[in-house]
C-alpha cells in the first residue's frame, strides 16, 4: 500500500512537471516535422512578402520542410482553377491563400472541404486582435473559416505628383470630374488612366459602382436588395464605359505591373489599383510614398474603404495538419503580420499592429481603416462567390469590346439571380 501511494505520488509529481500553464507539455512542447504545402499566387513582385514569412517560420520550425507553391498571374485567377481541380480531387494543399469572405465560403465551406477554425482563434486570442467586422466577414453559420494575415485596399488612384503640376492638373474628387480631366490629358497626348488585362477591369469597375452608388446602394447590390437593372446601377455601367474611354489601347495585353508602370513613366497621369501598388513601387521600384508616387481615393469614394484580405484555412484531409496548425498561428501573429505587411504594401489584420514599422502610405490606410466607411471587394472575392464573380469577369469582357449598359445589367441580374442565393450556406455534415 505504501508503494503504491509512493507511486501516486511521483505519479503526481510528474504529471505537474509536464503541465505548463494548465495544459499537458506534450502539446506545448510537440515541434512539426515534415512538409508543409504552402499554395499560393505570390510570386515576383510580391514574392519578397511571402518569403518573409517562410523564413520565420523556418526559425521556428526548422524541422519542417516548407513547400512554397505557388500558381502565377491575373490577380490569383490561374491559381484559383488549379486549385479548385485539386481540392475537388481529394489533394488539397495543406494551406492555400484566399481572398477571405465568399471566395472561401462560397466555394470550398458550402462543399464541406473545410475545418472551422473557432477554437484556433479562442486559443490565440484573435477574437479579441482582428475586428469584429472582419471576423464576421470570415464566419458563416457561427463558424470562422480562415486566418487573416493582411488587409488591403481597393480603391486606391495612383499618380505622380510632379507630373500632375507639370500637366496642371488636380486630383479628380468625383468621377464626372475625372472625365473632364480626361480630356484636357488627351489633349496633351497623356493617357488619363492606365489599365491593365481583364481582372483589373474588373478591379476598376467596382470602384466606378461604388463612386457612383455610394456606400449603402452598394451594399444593397450585393445583399440582393438592389436589382442590377435598377436604373442607378445602370447609370453606374454608363459612367464606366465613359471612363473605359479614357484608357489605353493596348490594356489587355498589360499585366498590373505594366499599367502601374506607366504612371511612373509620365506616359499615364492615373491608375486605380489596390495597395499592392504601393508595395511594388516601393520594394521594386524603390519609389518613396509621398514624392515618388502619391494616392487618393477613387472618384467618388472618399471616406469608403474598400477591403479585401488574403487569408488562409485548414482544408480536411491534408498531409501534415501539425504543421499547417502551425503555420496558421504564425500568419495571425503579431510577429508574423509585421513581419509581411510592410513589404506586400498592405496593413496587418490585427488591431495592435506596430506601425513604426510601415511607411506613410500604410500608415495611412491603417488610419483610414479604423475611421472610414468599410465595405467589401467584388473582385477580391469579399463580397460574392467565386461562381459569380468568375462568371462576372465574362461580362466585363463582354462589356470591353461592346459596352451596353442594358445588356451588362441583364446579364448581371440573371447570374446574381443564380448564384448569390446559396451564398453561405454550408453543406450539411
Amino acid at each position: 500500500m505504501k508503494m503504491f501511494s509512493r507511486m501516486l505520488m511521483l505519479g503526481v509529481a510528474l504529471l505537474m512537471v509536464a503541465t505548463v500553464a494548465g495544459q499537458p507539455a506534450r502539446a506545448q512542447d510537440a515541434k512539426p516535422t515534415g512538409k508543409l504545402e504552402i499554395y499560393s499566387w505570390w510570386a515576383g513582385d510580391e514574392g519578397p512578402a511571402l518569403e518573409a514569412l517562410i523564413k520565420l517560420y523556418n526559425s521556428m520550425y526548422p524541422d519542417v520542410e516548407v513547400i512554397n507553391a505557388t500558381v502565377t498571374g491575373a490577380s490569383g485567377t490561374n491559381a484559383r482553377a488549379v486549385l479548385k481541380t485539386r481540392m475537388l480531387g481529394g489533394d488539397p494543399p495543406d494551406s492555400f491563400q484566399v481572398h477571405a469572405g465568399q471566395e472561401l465560403i462560397g466555394t470550398y465551406v458550402v462543399a464541406d472541404r473545410m475545418e472551422p477554425l473557432n477554437d484556433l482563434f479562442k486559443s490565440e486570442g484573435w477574437d479579441q486582435k482582428f475586428p469584429k467586422g472582419l471576423i464576421d466577414l470570415l464566419s458563416s453559420n457561427g463558424e470562422i473559416w480562415s486566418v487573416p494575415v493582411n488587409i488591403h485596399r481597393s480603391n486606391v488612384m495612383w499618380y505622380v505628383p510632379d507630373n500632375l503640376t507639370k500637366w496642371n492638373i488636380t486630383v479628380p474628387k468625383t468621377w464626372d470630374e475625372f472625365l473632364t480631366t480626361c480630356e484636357t490629358l488627351k489633349a496633351a497626348n497623356v493617357i488619363p488612366l492606365s489599365l491593365g488585362e481583364n481582372w483589373t477591369a474588373m478591379h476598376l469597375f467596382e470602384s466606378v459602382l461604388l463612386g457612383t452608388l455610394g456606400a449603402d446602394d452598394y451594399n444593397a447590390v450585393w445583399a440582393g436588395t438592389l436589382k442590377w437593372t435598377d436604373e442607378k446601377v445602370v447609370k453606374a455601367w454608363e459612367t464606366y464605359g465613359k471612363v473605359l474611354g479614357c484608357t489605353n489601347s493596348d490594356a489587355s495585353s498589360l499585366t498590373w505591373q505594366q499599367a502601374t508602370d506607366l504612371v511612373i513613366d509620365g506616359k499615364a497621369a492615373f491608375n486605380v489599383m489596390g495597395d499592392w501598388a504601393a508595395g511594388y513601387m516601393t520594394t521594386t521600384k524603390k519609389l518613396e510614398p509621398g514624392k515618388g508616387f502619391a494616392w487618393s481615393a477613387s472618384p467618388g469614394t472618399d471616406g469608403i474603404f474598400i477591403m479585401l484580405s488574403d487569408s488562409f484555412g485548414l482544408p480536411k484531409g491534408i498531409k501534415n495538419r501539425e504543421a499547417t496548425i502551425a503555420w496558421l498561428k504564425l500568419l495571425g501573429s503579431k510577429e508574423g503580420q509585421d513581419a509581411f505587411n510592410p513589404l506586400k504594401g498592405s496593413i496587418a489584420a490585427r488591431t495592435d499592429s506596430d506601425l513604426s514599422l510601415y511607411n506613410v502610405y500604410s500608415q495611412s490606410a491603417a488610419k483610414d481603416w479604423t475611421s472610414n466607411t468599410i465595405v467589401g471587394s467584388l473582385t477580391h472575392g469579399a463580397v460574392a462567390p467565386e461562381a459569380f464573380s468568375s462568371e462576372f469577369a465574362n461580362i466585363i469582357s463582354t462589356f470591353l469590346s461592346a459596352p451596353d449598359a442594358q445588356v451588362a445589367t441583364t446579364q448581371a441580374e440573371a447570374l446574381a439571380e443564380s448564384t448569390m442565393a446559396a451564398m453561405a450556406t454550408p453543406a450539411a455534415k
